[in-house]
């Protein structure tokens, strides 16, 4: 298995700045890799809530996720300030692959970057349905 390439801010379409906390240290005194996925999440979903692409509380459609991976690069730790970049690599009938790169303070090069793909349910059925416009206008924003 070949390694990725790190990526640059520049392949990213929207970012996300998010603070470390204390607790995201491991005994290792880095971020835990664990949390590098929440991080994913939240850079995705605030960039949808902020787009008007999904309403969380009261939405038909909701996003649930299928499927992540995470290549790591160099270690985060507190009190680093995190930039999520988020892009969409793929759109489906009812999915989307985002491409997330998190970079570290004001450096260029990704600490880890990763992959996120939702399939697009309804609320009550949990089946998958056609993207609704507004996500379909907002997920094309970002496309790469």
């Amino acid at each position: 298995m070949s390694r990725p390439q790190r990526p640059l801010r520049a392949d990213y379409r929207a970012f996300t700045t998010i603070t470390t906390r204390w607790s995201d240290n491991d005994i290792y005194g880095h971020v835990n890799n664990s949390v590098y996925y929440f991080w994913f999440d939240t850079a995705v979903n605030e960039y949808l809530i902020k787009a008007g692409a999904l309403d969380i509380h009261a939405g038909e459609t909701i996003g649930l996720v299928v499927e992540t991976g995470c290549a790591y690069f160099a270690p985060t730790a507190f009190p680093d300030t995190i930039h999520a970049g988020i892009r969409v690599d793929h759109i489906g009938t009812s999915s989307v692959r985002y491409g997330v790169g998190l970079f570290r303070n004001d450096d260029d090069e990704a600490a880890a970057a990763g992959h996120f793909t939702h399939v697009y349910v309804g609320r009550d059925s949990r089946r998958p349905v056609a993207l609704p416009e507004a996500l379909r206008t907002a997920l094309e924003a970002i496309r790469s």
